[in-house]
C-alpha cells in the first residue's frame, strides 16, 4: 500500500489538534529530535555517564516503561497508534 503523504499529515495534524498544551510541548520536542538531521553530534561526557547508569540499571533488573503506558500518558489509545500506523 503507497504511502499517501496529504492523508499522514492530515492525520498527524487531527491528533495534534486533539493534545492538551501541557502534552503538546512534548511531541513537539519528539518531532525536534525526529527532524534534527545532525547525526553526527559527538556524546558528551554527561551523555556518556547517563548511558553507563542506563546499562547498569537494566542490568541488575531494572524494567522499563511499558509502550501503551506512554500511549496512554501522551493522550492516546493503543487503537489510534495501531490505526495511524496502517499505512506503513
Amino acid at each position: 500500500m503507497a504511502l499517501d503523504i496529504q492523508l499522514e499529515r492530515q492525520q498527524a495534524h487531527t491528533l495534534l489538534d486533539q493534545l492538551p498544551p501541557a502534552k503538546l510541548g512534548a511531541v513537539r520536542s519528539l518531532l525536534e529530535v525526529m527532524v534534527d538531521d545532525d547525526d553526527d553530534e559527538e556524546l558528551t561526557e554527561e551523555d556518556r555517564r547517563a548511558l553507563r547508569a542506563s546499562e547498569e540499571y537494566f542490568r541488575n533488573g531494572g524494567q522499563g516503561i511499558p509502550f501503551a503506558k506512554v500511549i496512554a500518558e501522551l493522550g492516546f489509545t493503543m487503537e489510534q497508534i495501531r490505526a495511524g500506523s496502517k499505512g506503513d
